[in-house]
């Protein structure tokens, strides 16, 4: 048996082919014994080829209901006798010829027939639409002048003149709530039984440090400039400014003097009530 990809057909192949045709193997059979000669297992075959193992043993068999149809078929046949070595060309011939020959082309319908079965556009129907639109104005006018009588026409005049001479009355103005006035105090509504502190970053950057009347850290880190920090307690509040003199201070509501210069380290208590400092 030749080689895959050899040119012509194989010994076995020429040898079958002589014979009478009653004798010849069928096409089936005589994939199978390609396969046995080439020392290919139905595995083998079918991992080279895609086709699946039951495909296999049913075109071995020559049934070739499984292919999925005639052009599955010789595809198949194809590429089994490529894999055992055989050429695929005659055995697909001779599936044609057992199986009704390879289906003839259709021929395309000449150009003019394609252009005379072509629908043609239909324009619009502009008198239709006209008469339509003359029966709609014919139909309101005769409305109009008959449907309703002179007391409908009276009534539509005497409706417009009314709602023309009566405007719709001006929905009721709402009064403007009073704004509220402005509180000098940066505090709003600092609780008065409570001591209430507001700390304010104005001019550089402040350590601080500020504690309940238990010794409880309320806060102790860097003040940033233009930042603030509000700290409130029921009886004293306790605190260490780092830089004094670039910190507003706010007791209660209200606001304190500086109680240093910039760069001293001072140290402050305020309780309830009026801003005191102990």
């Amino acid at each position: 048996m030749g080689t895959p990809g050899s040119p012509g057909n194989s010994p076995e192949e020429d040898r079958t082919s002589a014979l009478p045709e009653e004798e010849r193997p069928t096409l089936g059979r005589f994939l199978s014994q390609a396969r046995v000669d080439a020392g290919l297992t139905v595995e083998q075959v079918s991992s080279a080829t895609r086709v699946r193992v039951p495909i296999v043993h049913a075109i071995e068999q020559d049934d070739f209901s499984r292919c999925g149809g005639d052009v599955y078929a010789r595809g198949h046949i194809r590429s089994l006798a490529k894999a055992v070595g055989a050429d695929p060309d005659p055995l697909v011939a001779r599936y044609d010829a057992e199986h009704g020959g390879r289906p003839q082309p259709t021929e395309a319908a000449p150009l003019f027939e394609a252009e005379r079965l072509k629908p043609e556009r239909r324009r619009p129907n502009w008198t239709a639409a006209m008469v339509a639109a003359i029966v709609v104005v014919v139909g309101f006018v005769g409305f109009t002048f008959f449907g309703g009588g002179d007391n409908g026409g009276d009534t539509v005049a005497t409706d417009q003149q009314t709602a023309s001479a009566s405007p719709s009355a001006p929905a009721e103005e709402k009064e403007p709530e009073p704004e509220p006035e402005p509180t000098q105090s940066p505090i709003a509504a600092a609780p008065a039984d409570k001591v209430t502190v507001k700390l304010v970053a104005d001019g550089g950057n402040s350590w601080i440090s500020a504690k309940d009347h238990t010794g409880r850290y309320l806060h102790e880190g860097v003040l940033k400039d233009g930042e603030s920090e509000t700290f409130t307690d029921d009886e004293k509040i306790d605190l260490v400014l780092g830089n004094a003199g670039a910190v507003q201070i706010f007791v209660n509501g209200k606001q304190v003097e500086p109680v240093g210069e910039v760069g001293q380290v001072q140290r402050v208590s305020y309780t309830k009530g009026d801003p005191a400092q102990g």
